[in-house]
């Protein structure tokens, strides 16, 4: 039995695979079995053949950051004239439109803006919820949490995460990892904070009884050992949630995709398709304590996208009504409802709508048509 085999093996019988078995896996180029074996562990834990979509918009409320990531186009540094804020109004509408067309989450998120207040988050977040109530805020990234510290005169993490989650905030996306090790962060986005200092929001977050997902974009000169570390943090970060009996279920899902270079300061290699399978598959396989991985779509393209669904990834992420980073760099794919229930049931998966917790608010049947297009906007 080849090496390969016996750490797949030892995954699909429930037994953990450990740091240097992960980089064996990376390492791998047998992508197919790999695949074989992400989606068998998949089907233990979600049987039925249904893959879930969530219907949210993305709302870009400033696109002025002051930590200058060599790999983002979308940040304009403070005082430039392309620099905004958005309105308040602005916010809510975009927001209306959402519930209007059955959507349920909003993932509101933007640069590290130094001129805004730490009340000009909580003020918002309570806007927003009084007017709907029924709308999950799954918004800001870590990084924009540590910079609302740093603006709070004198908060503590904790007391910040306390005061967004008292005023309306829900859960945490993961975006902002990266990879979650410090030699690579140092080259890409030095003035961002350390990995511990993601994990940190994280980890307060989970403490407080919100739910957070983790992400990981890959080929930003990392080596592999630094992707299996990255996957052994988030698990080791999961595993606290469950053994301290934290209020939360933490990380509700995993989600990868590749760095994409058009438009930024850094310039690399735009990495294979062929390498998201193969991160894919070993996230499902390395993360036994997460339950849902997201197809990324919004880089990777629909039809990429559908063949995750056969590499581990249970979920296709949101309808993405609208997305301002990711379409910086160069890389938009539009895709409407009727489009994402097409390229589910093409995989042979029934497709579902869900909320941001996982909860399946319904099940399309082939008979089903959409009430409305969904259409991500540049």
């Amino acid at each position: 039995m080849s090496e390969i085999d016996r750490i797949l093996d030892k995954a699909l019988r429930g037994e953990r695979v450990g740091l240097e078995e992960g980089m064996e896996l990376l390492a791998s180029d047998q992508i197919e079995k790999l695949g074989h074996t992400a989606n068998q562990i998949m089907l233990k834990r979600h049987p039925d053949p249904i893959t879930t979509f969530v219907v949210g918009r993305n709302v870009n409320y400033t696109n002025v950051c002051d930590v200058y990531c060599r790999f983002c186009a979308f940040y304009r540094a403070p005082g430039s004239k392309e620099g905004y804020v958005l309105d308040d109004e602005v916010i809510l509408n975009k927001i209306q439109e959402t519930v209007d067309v059955g959507g349920t989450e909003i993932l509101m998120q933007g640069g590290t803006n130094p001129n805004l207040p730490f009340t000009y988050y909580t003020d918002l977040l309570r806007k927003i919820k009084a007017r709907f109530p029924q709308i999950t805020m799954h918004s800001f990234s870590p990084a924009e949490i540590q910079k609302m510290k740093v603006v709070s005169d004198g908060l503590t993490l904790d007391e910040v995460i306390e005061q967004l989650h008292a005023a309306g905030l829900d859960s945490l996306p993961g975006g902002g990892a990266e990879i979650l090790d410090d030699r690579t962060r140092r080259k890409i986005s030095r003035m961002k904070g350390s990995w511990t200092d993601w994990m940190a929001v994280m980890n307060s977050a989970h403490r407080h009884g919100m739910n957070t997902t983790a992400t990981m974009v890959y080929g930003l000169g990392e080596t592999i050992e630094e992707r299996a570390l990255h996957m052994t943090r988030v698990r080791d970060e999961q595993d606290k949630v469950k053994a301290n009996g934290y209020p939360t279920q933490g990380f509700k899902a995993f989600i990868s995709w590749p760095f994409q270079p058009d438009n930024t300061n850094l310039k690399l290699e735009k990495a294979k398709p062929e390498e998201y399978l193969r991160i894919v598959a070993v996230s499902r396989i390395m993360l036994d304590n997460i339950d849902n991985f997201q197809s990324s779509w919004v880089t990777m393209g629909p039809e990429m996208g559908k063949l995750s669904l056969s590499y581990g990834c249970n979920d296709f992420g949101s309808t993405m009504i609208e997305e301002n980073v990711v379409s910086a760099a160069g890389t938009t794919h539009k895709v409407n409802i009727e489009l994402i229930l097409q390229l589910i049931r093409e995989a042979g998966k029934v497709p579902a709508q869900r909320d941001t917790k996982y909860n399946i608010l319904r099940i399309f049947n082939e008979t089903d048509k959409a009430q409305k297009d969904f259409v991500m906007q540049n």
